[in-house]
């Protein structure tokens, strides 16, 4: 048996923010002494690295389940279900419910549970719970939906990324950039045919690498030192990154006893794009081969890192051919992969 994605929807948020937003920041070292360089020379050598352009933040009356809830409802119009059928909703995320205006997460009730509720779904045997395993969150949520529906747990659950980074970043912190808001959403079943999940990787190194993402305090030593915001030491994730999450994406297809050239296509988490390149070229290398062009859709210039709802966003987007001069089709196999806090790292190959 395998599972399979039989609806994907996702919820962008229509505020844009656009780099040269970042103009009249006053970015700061960790010290809180002065960063030392114009904007402009800052917001450029960002956009160098990252790739990123614009990003989009949620609508203020909007939390992230009710982003979640819109992208939830487009999967389950795709899939044409009726919820009340939905067996689990497994919800990922990494910092709760945050309104506009407050970083103080809410966690209780679940955000899972909150979208059952805007659902209006009735049957008590849909089970609702939220997963914590940083940007790769979506991923594992689609892992635990194939290990329930395949020990007989479950026919058919909604898989759910969603998060509102722009409530949880430090203004005077130049990675605040990097962050955005939005939500994507999945129905999995159990698949008949030959399409669905091949293989699959996912692994947690938290000996040394555990605190390259957290929660510290602003650079801005005015604030009040007990308000946190989301922190990562990038170098430190970068090199992680490379080293580990190629091995691991060679891992998956080797389970899948499928060879490089049968990839058509890899749905990395944007996160940063010098980063995925240099992963996806340490990717063809381990297997000597040099990288197709096209292989990697890409939606961080224009959305930036939404953390978890990234992947099924990209997915849900290359599916509607709203990515230029990307589309997929019907037997094409996918691989899916993401790095974050933990440090997690997961996989999984796909044939469409």
């Amino acid at each position: 048996m395998k599972i399979k994605i039989t609806g994907i929807g996702s919820y962008i948020p229509e505020k844009k923010v656009s780099n040269t937003d970042f103009g009249n920041h006053v970015f700061l070292n960790e010290d809180g002494t002065p960063f030392g360089k114009p904007n402009d020379i800052i917001i450029n050598k960002f956009k160098g690295i990252t790739g990123i352009e614009h990003r989009r933040y949620a609508e203020d009356q909007y939390t992230s389940s009710d982003l979640a809830f819109f992208a939830s409802q487009k999967a389950i119009e795709n899939a044409g279900i009726d919820p009340e059928t939905i067996d689990y909703i497994i919800f990922a995320h990494n910092f709760g419910e945050v309104k506009f205006g407050s970083t103080q997460a809410d966690t209780v009730p679940s955000l899972a549970t909150r979208v059952k509720q805007k659902l209006q779904i009735k049957n008590p045997k849909c089970v609702a719970f939220d997963i914590l395993f940083g940007c790769p969150g979506w991923i594992e949520g689609v892992l635990q939906a194939n290990a329930y529906i395949k020990s007989g747990m479950a026919k058919r659950c909604l898989v759910i990324g969603s998060e509102t980074l722009s409530r949880v970043v430090d203004a005077h912190d130049r990675d605040s950039m990097i962050y955005s808001d939005g939500a994507g959403a999945s129905i999995i079943e159990a698949s008949d045919d030959e399409s669905g999940m091949l293989s699959y990787e996912s692994a947690t190194y938290a000996l040394d690498e555990a605190n390259y993402l957290f929660f510290g305090k602003s650079y801005n030593k005015d604030l009040p030192e007990d308000t946190r915001y989301i922190k990562m030491h990038g170098r430190k994730i970068y090199e992680f990154a490379l080293i580990n999450v190629p091995t691991a994406m060679k891992s998956c297809l080797d389970e899948s006893g499928l060879k490089i050239d049968d990839v058509t296509k890899i749905l990395i988490h944007q996160a940063n794009e010098k980063m995925d390149e240099a992963i996806i070229q340490r990717f063809y290398k381990l297997h000597d081969r040099p990288v197709p062009q096209d292989i990697m859709p890409m939606s961080i210039h224009e959305l930036g890192n939404s953390s978890v709802a990234t992947v099924p966003t990209l997915l849900d987007l290359l599916v509607r051919g709203e990515i230029k001069d990307q589309k997929i089709k019907k037997g094409d196999i996918l691989l899916f992969a993401s790095v974050g806090a933990g440090m997690n790292i997961n996989a999984f190959l796909y044939r469409y």
